[in-house]
Parts: structure tokens; sequence; C-alpha cells
């Protein structure tokens, strides 16, 4: 007999929803921020808003429908093989610590999607399968990329009217990273700043010259990223030589770069950051703050600028977590020009709140999915 909680259909939509004019860096500057290579693309040479994200809708045998989205750089063969593995599976069955997918670089979406079906048909929210709520509301950043140095008044003014008392800026070793902390603490008094270049300050010597000089400026909350993840004893010795605090980022959003968090090891190892960026799917994000927690480090929740089913997802994570007490990259709405939710998250700066509601709390807004969908596909139970 069908049970209710059987998968009875699964829908992946794929879309490519482009940012807001103006929102990601000056007209004058061209630095895309994907850092990967991406269909014979060189890394740094696809802006991130060109490529598409699959939306997922699990819909059970009683109607119920959970919610998914994939990081953006998916491989369909993947999305059509887990697809075709769940339908037809009752998602009671199912261990959401171990669900049957694959550790592939689309895992996450799918596992949101689990996650949420199973906690709405369950009339639960999905902080709760977590342990429940620590908070209600998360705090976040403001965000945006590289910008000509007159421009940065501009783009950072705003966003303190706003309420925003934090700001993440990507840079690289050709902004002149010193002067816009400088700008910023003229235009906008108090803000703090993280600057992420992603590793592209390089050498040690170089990262050390520029911490040094953002020293003197004081707003710097943390240099996230500065050097290269390989050049552990440079990490070490910068540390060492900062009054900054460092941030890692651990992204388990490429499996083969990253291990299910073995990166982390070696951090703790060599007490080589102060502070943790974790970019994870739900399951993974929790195992990640326990140990963050053990070693009294706070963290906060990354992101690749999405879309609102995922950034709803990194509420529930941030908010059942106990070191997520710094800014997550909760943004996605003030970058892209549209979020995909029927009613988008509450966002009252400088705090994201809880969405209410079983499972994620959210709904896909279906004309937006039409709008700006490039593939549809449907997988169903036989």
């Amino acid at each position: 007999m069908t049970t209710p909680t059987r998968i009875e259909r699964i829908r992946a939509t794929e879309v490519v929803v482009p940012a807001r004019p103006g929102a990601v860096d000056s007209p004058s500057i061209d630095r895309p921020l994907h850092n990967l290579p991406w269909k014979g693309a060189a890394s740094w040479s696809v802006q991130f808003d060109r490529m598409p994200k699959v939306i997922l809708e699990l819909e059970l045998h009683d109607g119920t429908v959970g919610l998914g989205e994939l990081y953006r750089g998916h491989d369909w063969d993947v999305v059509d093989a887990v697809a075709a593995g769940l339908v037809g599976r009752d998602v009671r069955t199912i261990s959401l610590q171990e669900p049957p997918v694959a550790r592939t670089h689309e895992f996450d979406g799918f596992e949101m999607a689990l996650w949420d079906v199973y906690a709405r048909s369950a009339g639960l929210r999905v902080v709760d399968l977590l342990g429940g709520p620590l908070r209600d509301r998360v705090a976040v950043s403001a965000w945006s990329s590289h910008r000509e140095v007159a421009e940065i008044g501009d783009v950072v003014r705003p966003f303190a009217a706003a309420g925003f008392t934090n700001v993440k800026l990507k840079c690289s070793l050709d902004d002149d990273v010193v002067a816009w902390c400088a700008a910023i603490a003229e235009h906008a008094p108090g803000m703090s700043v993280v600057l992420d270049p992603n590793g592209r300050f390089e050498r040690l010597a170089d990262a050390r010259a520029i911490g040094l000089a953002l020293a003197e400026i004081g707003n710097v909350a943390c240099l996230e990223d500065p050097i290269p993840h390989w050049a552990v004893d440079d990490w070490v010795e910068l540390r060492r030589a900062l009054p900054i605090p460092l941030a890692r980022h651990l992204s388990l959003a490429h499996p083969q770069f990253a291990h299910r968090g073995s990166e982390l090891v070696a951090v703790l190892r060599r007490g080589s950051a102060d502070m943790l960026n974790l970019t994870a799917g739900l399951n993974d994000f929790r195992r990640l703050d326990h140990v963050a927690d053990v070693f009294n480090l706070t963290t906060w929740h990354g992101s690749q600028v999405d879309l609102g089913i995922a950034e709803a997802a990194y509420l529930h994570s941030c908010a059942a977590a106990r070191t997520c007490v710094e800014p997550s990259d909760v943004f996605g709405r003030l970058i892209r020009s549209h979020d995909l939710l029927r009613e988008p998250l509450r966002i009252e700066p400088p705090y994201a709140y809880l969405p209410e509601g079983p499972g994620l709390g959210v709904s896909l807004d279906e004309a937006a999915r039409l709008e700006f969908r490039t593939v549809d596909k449907e997988y169903l139970a036989r």
C-alpha cells in the first residue's frame, strides 16, 4: 500500500537570476567572483549570477512539498541520478543524518529538500529537527565586491542607514583595501568590515603589510582567507603578527576540495584561525558547529550569494548553532533581482529572523520560478 509519506514526484527547475544593476561591483571593474573553472572557463572569469541554480520540489503522496536549492554549477547527470533514486522512497524511512545521496556538489540541496519535506510532514520546523532554536534572529552582514575607492562612501552609507553594522567586501591585491576601510570609517562610523580575498593576498609579506595598515584604521572585524589554505605555516605566522582576527572559510560545497570538514582538524591543531566561515548542509553545519564549540571558536554561515530557499535553511542552521554569533552571509535578496520566495525572508538589519511555519517556513513563488527558469525536469515514482 502506498504511504502518505512516499515521494511521488520531484521537480527540478534550473533558473538564472541576475544581480541587481550596480549591486556587485563598480562599472569600471571587471573581476568575476566564481573562483573555480566552469564549463571550460578559467577560474575568476565567470560572474556568479550568470551561472544557473536548481530549485527542487519533493512532493509526497499526501501533497506535502519540500523545497531545496542547489549550489551554482550543478551537474544534470548527478541531479537525474539522485532524483531517480529518491522517487518512490518513503521519506520516513530515510535517515536525515545519512540520506541515500552521494557526497557530490549536489548533496546539500537534496538534503535540504528532504529535511524540509520530512519536517513539514511531521508538523515541525527544520530548526526543531536540529535540536531547537537558541535564538530567533541571526546577525547578518551587508555585502559588496570590487569597488573604486571614490565609490565606497556611496556604497556603505545606505547600508548603515538601513541598520547594518557590518559589511563584507570581496577583494584582491588590485584593490586598495586600506583606502576602502578609511572611507568606511569616514562615511559609516561604527560599521565593521570583513575583507575576503579568497586567498588572493597570496604571500605572507603582502598579507602582513596590508593587515598592519588595516589595524591602524581599526574597523576590520576579520580578514577571511587572506592567503591560500595550503600555506599553513604562513597562516600561523600571520596570526601571530596581526592584531586583526583571521577567519578560515571551510566550504563543504565542493566535497572534492573539502573532505567533510577535515581541514578543520589542521586549523585546530595549528591554531591558525580565530573564527570560521562555514558553508555546509544542515547536518554538516551542525557537526562543525559542535567541534567549533568545543574549541571556543565563533562562526558564521557562508553562502554563494544564494536565493531564498537556501538562505532560509541557513537561518535554521544558524538559529540552532551555539557558535554562530558572527554576522552571516544572508544577503542574497540585496544582490539578486529576486529571491524566488512568495514572501521574502524577514530581514531587519542587522538581523534576519527565523522563518515561521513548518519545514523551512518558506514557499516558492511560482510566477518567479517560471520567469527565471531555463530548464524544467520532472521525476515520477512508478
